[in-house]
């Protein structure tokens, strides 16, 4: 299985509606790759948190980088 095949297939996995062969394949494709893996866990993470309404705050040296960084890219025009 290639990346584009996982994730193509993401959200089938995150909501539980593959078949028992496709789901091997994809947690073999997992075992095996790194940056799917990233994926699969960030992109379930993410719905998680938003289907709890789960409000999340950043650290604070984060949230002060992220707002400097979009207030700049802003400034810039975009």
């Amino acid at each position: 299985m290639t990346c584009s095949e996982f994730l193509a297939l993401l959200d089938d996995l995150i909501d539980d509606s593959v078949n028992t062969e496709t789901r091997t394949e994809l947690e073999k494709h997992l075992k095996g790759c790194e940056h799917c893996e990233v994926t699969f866990n960030t992109t379930r993470k993410t719905i998680e948190i938003y289907r709890s309404h789960e409000i999340y705050e950043l650290p604070s040296g984060l949230r002060e980088r992220l707002h400097a960084a979009i207030m700049s890219r802003c400034k810039k025009g975009c």
